[in-house]
């Protein structure tokens, strides 16, 4: 019951502060809100904010509609992206380019006998990832997943190969004293510190997680020297995400009182 009355307590607090807006959009500033599509818009969007924002006190129906909205919209942009992007052009557009080019898009007509047969197998594998909608035979779904998930799995390979571990790698595998014929004793001291204190984070944190030997004497206090590295990086890098959610912050608080209600 308590509950209950809560969740009432919000819709009515949310419902007032809504009439208020109204009441100052029709008074204030926001002249012509009935007959602006653009300032219809605002609206809209401002009432989306604050439906997500009333999730901070408690679960409700406003939040409730906002969440599903999303995800209804979102699921119909890519759904439709998804068709024009890759169904249309990239399947329907070298099965049959004469069709698809007079009456859907504009996509090459002269289309290769391979292309042709590769759009031919997407087809067949899309149809049969369809199948798992059916009411029996949902298995057949499985093959071409299988080949989904191997295909991509051996492609991105190489791919994350490069990007996650070579290139991560890389910057470790420099000079620890670099040259420089203007600084003093021909050292480029700025780059050298810098060099040599990379090398001894990635050493220090590695021998953290090196759990043959005992952290015990200086490789105990080397381990302790990579958790302190470990936790300077995650530090920076939780900062650095909460900053962000921050300036999205303040962009929809902007949102709400210059474009919305016009206070600035």
């Amino acid at each position: 019951m308590k509950n209950l009355n809560q969740r009432y307590t919000v819709t009515i607090l949310i419902s007032f502060i809504m009439l208020l807006m109204i009441i100052w959009s029709t008074l204030g500033p926001m002249e012509g809100f009935w007959i602006s599509g653009q300032s219809l818009g605002t609206w809209f969007a401002a009432f989306l904010t604050l439906s997500v924002l009333s999730f901070l006190y408690q679960d409700n129906p406003f939040y409730r509609f906002a969440e599903s909205l999303f995800i209804g919209v979102s699921a119909a942009y890519w759904m439709v992206q998804g068709i024009w992007v890759y169904i249309v052009p990239e399947i329907l557009g070298k099965l049959m380019p004469a069709i698809v080019n007079e009456y859907l898009a504009e996509v090459p007509v002269k289309v290769s006998m391979f292309d042709t047969s590769i759009a031919l197998i997407q087809l067949i594998l899309g149809v049969l990832l369809l199948w798992r909608l059916a009411p029996k035979g949902t298995w057949i779904a499985r093959w071409p997943l299988a080949l989904i998930v191997g295909w991509s799995a051996g492609t991105n390979l190489t791919r994350y190969l490069v990007s996650d571990f070579t290139k991560q790698v890389s910057p470790v595998l420099i000079p620890l004293v670099v040259k420089s014929p203007t600084d003093f004793l021909g050292i480029s001291w700025t780059t050298t510190f810098t060099a040599i204190i990379s090398v001894f984070g990635l050493v220090s944190v590695l021998i953290y997680f090196f759990f043959s030997l005992e952290h015990k004497g200086v490789i105990g206090q080397i381990s302790r020297v990579g958790i302190w590295i470990l936790m300077i990086t995650f530090g920076a890098a939780f900062g650095y995400t909460v900053m962000g959610r921050v300036a999205l912050l303040v962009g929809r608080m902007e949102f709400l009182f210059v474009d919305w209600l016009r206070f600035f």
